[in-house]
């Protein structure tokens, strides 16, 4: 039996206390690329150790977690938890397989090495520019057998497009997360869950309003990037996949209405149970001299324990280095899906880098047997429509130096997907996931008519490896 599967057992012990109130902050074608597209940039070289105590202290985060009655308060009046199960039982959204994807699709999948699986939307979701996907984790993270229960999941985090004009205010910093039934590759089908946070003691809840650039299903919790400053500085949401919710009144309104509850239109609602907060205060995106802006989240199951891996984003335009760091996850069994916090509630950054490489939009770690260090991945993104990013691998060992595969004609580093987005690792089968994101017009604006660009694709990290070498 799994140790994931051994805790799932325990689910029901209470999670203590942290959050004063009753109310949470809410807070590729195979085909070479041309020269122009290239997106590769100057090898950023090795990774640079953060030591030093104000360097480390900047990452610091303070764990606040929702009091139980509130939690079961809402869940017992939304009548109980649907499971993941109930969601992806009620799929009605089909993705459709590589050979069925537009042109325009599957020119963004990488050009080496190439995707082993890859999906695509369907034609609502293809080309709405009034949601962006940002996000990817899969039950590879929640349970070391690949699945939840007898079911293989992926989940993609979405937000609101908040760059398009003539948006209702009331849709600003809408987050939802897909819910993909993938125990047939063939036939992948998702259900959306709108992203909430309980209110007034339980009896209410109102819109997480996140970015979702990162996301990581680890046991029973989800943790997704947060606002970074907004309400109580939140860097972090926690939710629990226990508590999946049901709304019975379709309405555009979140949260309490005349008759029920109404989620926006969605009939799932994935309530939070508790926050990371920056204890720095708020973040800045302008330099990385001060507190971070959580860009993505992974999981890295070969650390012991094993660690929420993030990075901060800058622009791809820009030259500013960015940091890469990791926290441990706790190892109490009363304490499942959690960060290693102290009696404090403190967490502390177990190690940290800065790295050269700029407009990073995804990051993993990895040891391979028998090292030492692990190495870091390091999805970099372009700016620009049509134009592929480049996938490095960098460690602390090596100065000179960082991996890319070399695809081009002038031996460009720009091979990896186009406008892609947060990466994760399935360990049982040695993929990494990740998606991308565009669906705007030709000239790159958020104006119809959209351009499909949309891809959930996998590679098995052995194959990246190569390309590599």
């Amino acid at each position: 039996m799994s140790r994931g599967r051994h805790r799932r057992r325990r689910r029901g012990r209470a999670l203590r206390a942290g959050l004063a109130g009753t109310a949470l902050a809410l807070t590729a074608a195979a085909t070479l690329i041309s020269t122009s597209q290239a997106a590769g940039g100057d090898n950023p070289g090795g990774l640079k150790p953060l030591t030093s105590a104000s360097e480390i202290g900047k990452l610091q985060l303070r764990e606040n977690l929702a009091d139980k009655s509130t939690l079961d308060t809402l869940t017992n009046d939304m009548g109980g938890n649907v499971g993941v199960r109930g969601v992806l039982r009620s799929a009605n959204h089909t993705m459709r397989n590589k050979s069925a994807c537009d042109d325009t699709e599957r020119a963004a999948l990488p050009v080496e090495p190439a995707a082993s699986r890859a999906y695509c939307w369907d034609s609502g979701d293809a080309t709405t520019q009034k949601w962006l996907p940002q996000s990817v984790t899969t039950s590879a993270d929640a349970d070391d057998d690949g699945l939840w229960g007898e079911d293989r999941v992926i989940l993609s985090g979405w937000t609101h497009n908040d760059r398009k004009a003539g948006e209702p205010a009331q849709d600003k910093g809408l987050a939802r997360v897909a819910f993909i039934d993938a125990n047939d590759p063939d036939n992948l089908k998702y259900r959306w869950v709108l992203l909430v946070a309980p209110l007034a003691g339980g009896k209410d809840f109102g819109a997480v309003r996140s970015p979702v650039g990162g996301m990581v299903w680890y046991q029973d919790k989800l943790i997704v990037t947060a606002k970074n400053g907004a309400g109580h500085d939140s860097a972090l949401y926690v939710f629990d996949m226990h508590r999946i919710l049901q709304a019975n009144v379709k309405s555009h309104a979140v949260g309490k209405v005349s008759g029920g509850y109404s989620a926006h239109g969605y009939q799932y609602v994935l309530p939070a149970v508790g926050s990371y907060s920056l204890t720095g205060g708020r973040c800045t995106a302008s330099d990385d001299n001060g507190v971070p802006c959580f860009g993505s989240l992974s999981l890295d199951r070969t650390s012991t324990p094993n660690s929420l891996v993030a990075n901060e984003w800058f622009s791809s335009a820009g030259s500013e280095p960015a940091r890469v760091w990791r926290y441990q996850f706790s190892t109490a069994l009363s304490r499942t899906g959690l960060l290693g916090a102290n009696s404090r509630g403190i967490v502390n950054a177990d190690e940290a880098y800065e790295t050269k490489a700029v407009g990073l939009r995804g990051v993993i770690s990895h040891k391979p047997s028998g090292a030492d260090k692990a190495d870091w991945y390091l999805g970099q993104s372009p700016g620009g429509r049509g134009k592929h990013g480049t996938l490095w691998r960098q460690n602390a060992d090596d100065e000179t130096g960082a991996d890319a595969a070399r695809c081009t004609a002038d031996q460009s580093y720009a091979c990896w997907g186009q406008h892609t987005e947060s990466l994760s690792y399935a360990q049982p089968t040695g993929e990494l996931w990740t998606l991308t994101a565009s669906a705007a017009n030709t000239d790159g604006t958020w104006e119809p008519a959209a351009v499909p660009e949309r891809v959930l694709y996998a590679v098995p990290l052995s194959a990246v490896n190569s390309s590599m070498n």
